[in-house]
């Protein structure tokens, strides 16, 4: 998906992506052009990694979800 959406939009927006989380990637923001990944996905990635899904969900919260980097910083979708 990351490289679908660097060859859409890549020449004409900056996008900003989340390291090591492209197969967490579900879209891209029509408006604002903010990359969007599923919450879900992120963590399941974190479990896969070795984490129970408690400590998933809180790394994922305080280390990745709660993350501003400007205005660019991806959308964290869940569902």
């Amino acid at each position: 998906m990351r490289d679908r959406l660097e060859e859409v939009y890549g020449e004409d927006e900056i996008l900003l992506f989340a390291d090591g989380l492209d197969d967490a990637i579900v879209g891209i923001c029509g408006i604002s052009y903010r990359v969007i990944y599923s919450v879900e996905k992120v963590i399941e990635m974190l479990m896969l990694q070795g984490m129970d899904r408690d400590d998933a969900i809180e790394y994922g919260e305080f280390k990745i979800f709660s993350s501003y980097v400007g205005e660019k910083t991806p959308i964290w979708m869940e569902n």
